[in-house]
């Protein structure tokens, strides 16, 4: 009898030691942190591999050309190569224009389809009949809006992307 409990006594004492041990490589694995570095993309290559991106975060370098007057919740990144529109759901701060900095933002994506020029169509067509637009700015949007119908034919696609990022941060390179 004496021997059954040693046997079972054991058996248990190796049952817990292997227990023990997979809990200690299971916090091992959650305390890992993985670091993920935010990719730089320059402005040049922006428009095309940011696809590649979309609802992700990334970091791009430029000079602030302008500084949006209607309310200062968006700012024009350009360089030599390119250019971005940068978001925000506050104001920049207009002393930024002309000033080289780093923005870490959120690429996100508007897609152009025939609906949209549809609506863009109709919208033209209403702010026209309503005063708003004059006989040029009207003449100018049906224009372009049969640019961007041609872009797509021309490219044999459904729609066209245009990129731009929702702000998470900045950092001003002329002042380091």
């Amino acid at each position: 009898m004496k021997n059954i409990f040693l046997a079972i006594a054991i058996c248990l004492l190796i049952i817990s030691c292997k227990t023990e041990n997979k809990k200690v490589e299971n916090n091992t694995k959650k305390n890992e942190v993985e670091i993920v570095e935010t990719p730089l993309l320059t402005l040049g290559e922006f428009d095309t591999k940011a696809g590649e991106f979309v609802g992700k975060e990334i970091q791009v370098k430029g000079i602030v050309d302008h500084v949006c007057k209607h309310g200062g919740k968006k700012i024009l990144l350009v360089t030599d190569e390119g250019d971005a529109h940068v978001f925000s759901e506050e104001r920049f701060d207009e002393a930024l224009m002309g000033s080289e900095i780093k923005v870490t933002g959120i690429v996100l994506e508007e897609r152009i389809d025939e609906a949209y020029c549809l609506k863009m169509e109709e919208d033209n067509i209403k702010s026209h009949s309503e005063g708003v637009s004059n006989q040029e700015q009207f003449e100018n949007k049906k224009k372009h809006i049969q640019q961007l119908r041609d872009q797509m034919k021309e490219k044999g696609v459904d729609y066209i992307s245009n990129y731009s990022l929702q702000y998470v941060s900045l950092e001003n390179i002329d002042a380091e």
